[in-house]
């Protein structure tokens, strides 16, 4: 089926929603919770599928064990960006609770996203949390147990990308001391 927003024409036209309105929106009952803001659309977050789950709960047990408590390790969580409010699957931020109870985190040390099926949306959202200035951003893709790492963020994107596999040892740029092997957060194979 066509998207009305595949025609220039339609596309000119519509009203890009900021950070503020959404909030209004949500205080106001209108919006779900199964939707984030990305650049301005809000946009439907896709069902979970149970490897997915799986997938999520192991890397935050994983990061919960290995962090000081000086760090939240954050699931599903908004972050609140220029022009986006994304809730990554996993972010992890300085502990500020007087913070939290006024607003979101405007930035994180490292986010990540499970993709099983919504590897597309995952993959747009690399430019918004490079523009963030996020140092690690991890997208997860537990089907082929493969993890990219981006890194070295700016406006432009992240100038680095590493794909890791089984075997291979994932560590956070700005977590120093964090350090695992990446079949660590996948399930074991039969």
């Amino acid at each position: 089926m066509p998207s009305v927003l595949d025609s220039p024409a339609i596309r000119k036209q519509v009203h890009l929603v900021t950070v503020e309105d959404y909030h209004a929106f949500g205080l106001a009952g209108f919006l779900n919770e199964d939707v984030e803001l990305l650049r301005g659309i809000i946009v439907q977050k896709m069902s979970k599928s149970p490897l997915h789950d799986i997938v999520l709960r192991l890397l935050a047990r994983k990061l919960n064990r290995a962090l000081p408590e000086t760090y939240d390790v954050r699931v599903e969580s908004p972050l609140t960006l220029h022009e986006s409010e994304p809730e990554p699957d996993v972010s992890i931020v300085k502990w500020e609770p007087k913070q939290r109870l006024s607003s979101h985190p405007t930035t994180a040390l490292l986010v990540a996203e499970v993709a099983v099926t919504s590897i597309a949306v995952d993959e747009e959202k690399t430019t918004i949390y490079a523009e963030a200035g996020i140092p690690d951003y991890w997208l997860i893709r537990p089907e082929t147990r493969e993890l990219d790492v981006y890194r070295e963020p700016s406006a432009n994107g992240y100038g680095s990308r590493t794909t890791l596999r089984d075997g291979d040892t994932l560590c956070a740029v700005a977590l120093p001391g964090i350090e695992f092997a990446v079949s660590d957060i996948f399930p074991p194979k039969d």
